[in-house]
């Protein structure tokens, strides 16, 4: 039977850390509970420990990535939860998680529902986030950012070294997931209102998800990057000489400099592809090829 290992990065969660942590053993008595305490300066530690989680402590804050690695490597269980200490993230799901893990899956992610979302503006961006992805990774992302899931540890412990130590774990572990042939589900959740303050910049941390889909896209396929940037390229180019050569009937060093960088991109995206392809090599491989 597999062992359950649930984790919680909690940076000064001590208002609601004690209830969270004992919600979660109400219903699951024999899990491993993991609460990382990212550097906090209230409560959180001793109250985590008082509701009998095992606590693990940063020195100071590495950030919410950070906590999550740690917790990883901590636990021992076969089954990795992941789950908010702020209170959002109803422990009532779990079994819903591990149901759907059961069929199958590598990865099953809680998808927010519209009503879930912290406000309009974010609700928005997330929306924009998961057809962005969803085109990156050619797979329906249907919530990129949702830090509620479950996963197989040791498939999970595959892309520890991709997590940024900030927040945006979700995207990268899920992009990756995707990316690797691990198959990945969602279930529909709602997600209650925060105890506290959120620590989400929306601003800095928005464009540090933006950033990271691009580099968890472009470190698997590269060309999902560059084939749109080359058509437009193309598309520019041809449109000009056509224009230039109704209009003056000659040829422009415009369009020869925008197709002649067509070409150049498309050449620099197949030799990342190519790159990528002879780089990337699932944990495992090289030690299961050893004699």
């Amino acid at each position: 039977m597999n062992r359950l290992s649930v984790i919680l990065p909690a940076k000064n969660e001590g208002a609601v850390i004690g209830r969270v942590v004992e919600g979660i053993r109400n219903l699951f008595p024999d899990a491993e509970l993991l609460v990382v305490n990212d550097g906090s300066t209230d409560a959180t530690c001793e109250e985590a420990e008082r509701a009998g989680a095992k606590v693990v402590t940063h020195p100071y804050s590495m950030g919410n990535g950070a906590a999550i690695k740690s917790g990883a490597r901590a636990a021992t269980g076969d089954i990795l939860v992941f789950m908010d200490a702020d209170g959002q993230h109803d422990p009532a799901d779990i079994p819903r998680l591990l149901t759907q893990l059961g069929e199958g899956f590598d990865m099953v992610v809680g998808a927010r529902d519209g009503g879930s979302q912290a406000s309009l503006g974010r609700g928005l961006a997330n929306r924009f986030y998961n057809r962005l992805a969803s085109y990156m990774t050619g797979h329906r992302i249907e919530d990129l950012t949702s830090g509620f899931r479950a996963a197989r540890a040791h498939r999970f412990r595959e892309f520890l070294y991709l997590l940024p130590n900030g927040f945006s774990y979700p995207t990268t572990s899920t992009m990756a997931f995707f990316r690797a042939g691990y198959p990945v589900a969602y279930i529909p959740i709602k997600a209650a209102k925060r105890v506290g303050k959120s620590h989400v910049r929306i601003l800095k941390d928005g464009a540090r998800f933006l950033l990271i889909i691009f580099k968890i896209g472009t470190l698997y396929s590269p060309l999902k990057l560059f084939a749109p940037v080359v058509g437009l390229q193309a598309l520019l180019g041809v449109g000009y000489y056509a224009y230039t050569f109704a209009a003056h009937g000659r040829l422009s060093l415009a369009t020869i400099f925008l197709l002649t960088a067509a070409v150049t991109t498309f050449l620099i995206g197949l030799v990342s592809e190519q790159i990528t392809q002879l780089m990337y090599r699932p944990a495992g491989v090289e030690a299961d090829s050893r004699p």
